[in-house]
């Protein structure tokens, strides 16, 4: 979750949506998204809307600590359930993701799980997943997440070596998140994935090669593989711009999904999304695909976007003042905006072209068209798709996957 917020209109004290958004709403998935802000250590690469301890001190902060912190979450589960009223949708996923969920106690985590099980219903079949740092779990807690609903979990891998880890500012020690997914398959776990970074400053492709190779080898079913994207205002943007680390070419970074791409299908993973990669259809984040395929879903927490029927909001971004909202009966909500019919069709294109579905050729414009034949002529969409009414990235399309979508935009 970036920690930057757009500008927009006011969200009204009540966070009422207008009755546009609710039209047909029972016939699109409802997910929830709950959002933990604390991280342990802030990592010199992160972007996202995350606090340590230290950060929280002072004015405001104790209003949302990590002690009470489930609690006042619940408080917006609540809200949403005021908000969209008698709508009948069971929560077809929820994903708790940071910062650092696993922070907090197993139980808190329950007890915010159980807010929406409450106010909403699960889905018989729903996913539930949580993110979790590999220093932040051990066999029992990760039992009694499992007992608690949980079913699928997704460890911050990043690296197998330990020099790219230190120049990230990650923690673990290598190994550990091989041994979280054997202790979360045992723990009951149905879905494992591990997230992983390419292109650190430092890294080799032999280093790349073994990140992916221990990866594989640990049993997951699921392996997200993240090109590093060096952010303004962090620690890692300040140290290359004083020249202590080199910026990695952005050739580099094409040879290494080139890897990770002939890697993971070599273990018998299949791409689905440019970045997502599973072992079997079942093993894909339900989750995700929710969000590449424009359902509604509320996003709980600081700094969480949310989006139901064409409007998006985002709360405000500090813990404290999020907390302090819902604790004077108003809407955490910092600001909105209503979706246009343009917007969505532009949305729809830069969010499914990069799946391996593709996105509907009925979505383009004339001159987006035109660039689709283009792109297909120089090898970067499928030609086959094309006959069956799909643009669909080829494997060098993956490389160039922005610049494919830009023209088709147009």
């Amino acid at each position: 979750m970036p920690s930057a917020l757009p500008d927009g209109e006011a969200v009204p004290d009540d966070g009422a949506l207008p009755a546009s958004a609710l039209a047909g709403a029972a016939d699109r998935p409802l997910a929830f998204y709950l959002h933990v802000p604390f991280c342990a250590t802030r990592c010199g690469y992160c972007d996202f809307n995350t606090y340590t301890a230290s950060e929280l001190r002072g004015p405001g902060g104790a209003a949302a600590s990590r002690e009470n912190y489930a609690r006042v979450l619940t408080e917006e589960v609540r809200l949403a359930r005021t908000v969209l009223g008698d709508d009948p949708r069971a929560v077809r996923t929820v994903f708790v993701g940071g910062g650092t969920p696993t922070l907090l106690p197993p139980d808190d985590l329950a007890l915010m799980l159980d807010a929406v099980r409450q106010e909403f219903g699960l889905a018989d079949d729903a996913e539930i997943t949580t993110e979790a740092n590999p220093e932040s779990v051990d066999a029992a807690s990760l039992e009694r997440l499992r007992a608690a609903g949980f079913n699928r979990i997704s460890f911050g891998m990043q690296s197998a070596r330990q020099h790219v880890l230190r120049v990230l500012e990650r923690t673990h020690t290598p190994g550990r998140p091989e041994a979280c997914v054997a202790e979360a398959r045992a723990a009951g776990f149905t879905h494992v994935n591990l997230d992983l970074i390419y292109g650190t400053p430092g890294e080799s492709d032999a280093d790349w090669r073994a990140t992916l190779e221990a990866a594989t080898g640990a049993g997951p079913d699921h392996i997200s593989a993240y090109s590093l994207i060096v952010e303004e205002g962090t620690r890692l943007a300040q140290q290359i711009r004083r020249g202590e680390v080199p910026m990695t070419d952005e050739d580099v970074h094409a040879d290494r999904y080139l890897i990770a791409e002939e890697t993971l299908s070599a273990a018998g993973f299949t791409w689905y999304e440019v970045s997502n990669w599973a072992s079997s259809p079942a093993g894909r984040c339900l989750h995700n695909e929710l969000y590449w395929t424009g359902a509604d879903w509320w996003g709980a927490g600081p700094g969480a976007h949310s989006h139901v029927g064409g409007v998006r909001w985002w709360n405000v971004k500090h813990p404290g003042a999020y907390a302090q909202a819902l604790a004077a009966g108003r809407s955490p909500g910092a600001g909105r905006e209503r979706l246009t019919p343009e917007d969505i069709r532009v949305e729809r294109i830069l969010l499914e072209l990069r799946r391996a579905e593709g996105c509907e050729l009925s979505l383009l414009t004339p001159a987006g068209l035109r660039a689709a034949r283009q792109a297909r002529d120089d090898g970067l969409l499928a030609a086959g798709p094309h006959a069956g009414g799909q643009a669909v990235l080829t494997l060098r399309g993956r490389l160039l996957a922005d610049a494919v979508t830009r023209d088709l935009t147009d």
